[in-house]
């Protein structure tokens, strides 16, 4: 089967932002981001109006891409899980179901160790949601494209939007 396209409802956008809401919390993190692997952001919870978010999300994917490139070259097929240290502030990156960043932000009053914990047990609530959209986007899909929302709106459709 064609790898379908998939579209984050508002059920699944809830339950998403409820696990990292939680996360946030038992971690003692700063801020938490979601993103896809394009570099878009899914969802951001704490701290996020600290931070330019468009470029974070960019800047994820983009080292969560050059680590992948790393990885192959030593044989390896990915690093799920990358940490950087700061002065200050720390960044916990883990790759999720194979399909979404995690990005944890935290400082002192955490530790890496909590923030890994927290994070296993996160991931594996995030992957269950996202292999229900996925199941979701595989049934549209075989009932035909119609049922996808932005089905009937075509490349003319945008052009003369925009002209």
């Amino acid at each position: 089967m064609s790898n379908p396209t998939l579209v984050m409802y508002d059920e699944e956008f809830q339950e998403v932002n409820e696990v990292i809401g939680r996360l946030l919390k038992e971690a003692n993190a700063k801020v938490i981001f979601l993103v896809d692997k394009n570099g878009q952001l899914i969802s951001g919870v704490g701290e996020t109006e600290r931070f330019d978010t468009t470029s974070l999300a960019s800047l994820t994917a983009g080292n969560i891409a050059a680590t992948g490139g790393l990885a192959k070259l030593i044989g390896e097929k990915e690093f799920s899980i990358l940490f950087h240290e700061g002065e200050k502030d720390n960044l916990h990156i883990s790759i999720v179901g194979g399909r979404v960043i995690l990005v944890v932000l935290f400082d002192n009053r955490s530790s890496l160790g909590l923030v890994r914990l927290r994070v296993k047990k996160s991931s594996e609530e995030l992957s269950a949601i996202f292999e229900k959209l996925m199941k979701k986007s595989e049934e549209r899909e075989r009932r035909g494209s119609s049922d996808f929302p932005f089905a009937e709106i075509t490349d003319d459709d945008i052009d003369n939007l925009f002209s």
